[in-house]
């Protein structure tokens, strides 16, 4: 979709479909800006005679779609999209309205949507332009490829163009576009790798277009095979693959990492001083049946969602490196895929991971943190990060306590989560605070090795997390636990049935204002 940003009158600018968002005013009655008067008048009156005539109120989630005949109007459809309270207005209201102006279109098969922007204060117009540009590019997204022609594919929108008032600023308004248009499809990249069927995205594939991906925009790009994970010892891993005929891999992307010097005997000499670079890492279960301890058939389908961290780690990485941060940032993904078969890890079986930890395996089901067990050790021994956050689908028990509507927070560090918070308030992607106890930690101790792979049902979500703290060390670390929100059944105005990226631009909220220095402050 190609995004523009430009000052002239909407209704001067050929488009199949107009939105003009309209809010209430004071009593609850719609209000028509003078602004949009100009487009009233254009259309002959059409925007006022349907809030005179009470059909349209402004009142958020609102919409009445109008067919303009004779007046000045380019525009062959006007959309009217109920703001609300202007006063209250947010991010994401935004991005639902855009989301809502790209459904329409995608719906009446418009090829050109434009958007009238609201009225806003000269400094708010950026970030204001950035939500719609957001919304309106991830409302575009059609998991479709596998579709037939002649199945009726929705057809998507393949211009969308907002119009300011005269005399807002262009050149800032056109960068935060730009802004927003990287991150929506980086995050819509996320979505299209977590709503790829397994077969066709086994851990190797994923690799193949991680590494394709890393050419793409500049990223450095290292790929552990199976010779390699042993020459590592990542017991975890290997354990977790070693049911599948499709092969486990260690997938490491870095951007704005200096490469370490060559030592006078011909070794790698350590890391320059100052601050490590922030790590995220993500399970990437490319395909979870429960292995040995097999999952019930229901909803078994969806299991190839189980790479959503790995994903977003996917997506975020990539933004990185086309919006350019300033700073070093690595992110490493685990990937398997857990089968049950000759070869698979047992229930009974004790594992040794990489960090030299002893592994109970109580519930092969309980896979993803046996992965992240060697990729958080990995990240932590090799990088010296200063700050580690994991992006995981790993326990339902999290579902159970915050549904879709929260991702949930496990902490060493309470700054870095509560950064790691008003960065998912800014992106509209809510991370709720949870307790990692010592209770907990006593929990998924093991009679017979260090620690076993299963709390038990009291607490899952958090004897999880437990687990995977024995292997993140005194590093600043978060552990998300997206079980609830990594995928959905329950589409919204930007968002459709499947995955959901989450994760993407919540990291990227918290790394443009990245400051490892002040992480203690």
């Amino acid at each position: 979709m190609k995004v523009t940003v430009d000052s002239r009158v909407p209704t001067d600018v050929a488009a199949d479909l107009l939105a003009v968002p309209i809010g209430t005013a004071k009593r609850g009655k719609p209000r028509l800006s003078p602004r949009f008067a100009v487009i009233d008048r254009a259309t002959r009156g059409a925007i006022s005679a349907a809030l005179g005539s009470g059909d349209f109120s402004g009142k958020s989630g609102e919409s009445l779609l109008l067919y303009p005949s004779g007046g000045r109007s380019r525009a062959k459809r006007v959309l009217l999209i109920g703001l609300g309270d202007e006063a209250k207005i947010d991010a994401d209201a935004l991005r639902r309205i855009a989301g809502r102006a790209i459904g329409e279109g995608t719906q009446r098969r418009a090829n050109r949507v434009s958007i009238a922007v609201p009225s806003s204060p000269a400094d708010a117009l950026p970030s204001r332009v950035q939500a719609l540009v957001e919304g309106g590019v991830l409302s575009g997204y059609h998991f479709d490829g596998y579709r037939s022609k002649e199945d009726g594919a929705p057809r998507k929108p393949g211009a969308l163009s907002l119009h300011l008032e005269r005399g807002g600023d262009l050149r800032g308004t056109r960068a935060a576009a730009r802004r927003g248009e990287t991150l929506a499809e980086c995050q819509n990249e996320a979505r299209r790798l977590s709503d790829t069927p397994a077969n066709d995205l086994p851990p190797a594939e994923l690799a193949r277009q991680a590494r394709a991906m890393a050419r793409e925009v500049g990223l450095r790009a290292r790929v552990l095979d199976v010779p390699a994970l042993v020459r590592e010892k990542m017991g975890g891993i290997l354990a977790v693959g070693g049911g599948s005929a499709n092969p486990p891999r260690l997938i490491v992307l870095e951007h704005r990492l200096p490469q370490k010097k060559t030592g006078a005997k011909g070794k790698k000499t350590a890391r320059a001083s100052g601050p490590g670079p922030f790590c995220m890492v993500g399970k990437g279960i490319t395909f979870d049946s429960g292995g040995i301890s097999i999952k019930p058939s229901a909803g078994m389908d969806e299991m190839k969602h189980d790479m959503s961290g790995a994903a977003a780690v996917f997506g975020a990485m990539r933004a990185c490196a086309l919006l350019d941060l300033p700073h070093p940032v690595v992110g490493v993904i685990g990937a398997a895929e857990n089968m049950p078969s000759a070869t698979a890890y047992r229930p009974g079986d004790v594992v040794r991971a990489m960090s030299g930890k002893t592994i109970e395996v109580l519930n092969t089901d309980a896979e993803g943190r046996v992965v992240l067990a060697d990729a958080l050790h990995y990240a932590r021994t090799h990088y010296e990060p200063s700050a580690m956050v994991d992006l995981a689908t790993l326990t339902g028990a999290c579902m159970v306590a915050l549904g879709r509507w929260a991702t949930g927070a496990f902490t060493n560090h309470e700054n870095l989560a509560e950064r790691l918070r008003a960065a998912g308030d800014r992106a509209a992607e809510r991370i709720w605070p949870m307790p990692l106890l010592d209770g907990h930690k006593e929990e998924i101790r093991s009679q017979i090795a260090d620690i076993k792979n299963t709390g038990g049902r009291q607490a899952g979500a958090s004897t999880a997390a437990a687990f995977l703290s024995h292997f993140v060390g005194k590093t600043p670390w978060v552990h998300l636990d997206i079980a609830g929100t990594g995928w959905t059944s329950a589409p919204h105005a930007y968002q459709r049935k499947g995955a959901t990226g989450v994760g993407v631009r919540t990291l990227l909220e918290l790394l443009s204002e990245w400051d490892a220095t002040t992480l203690d402050d």
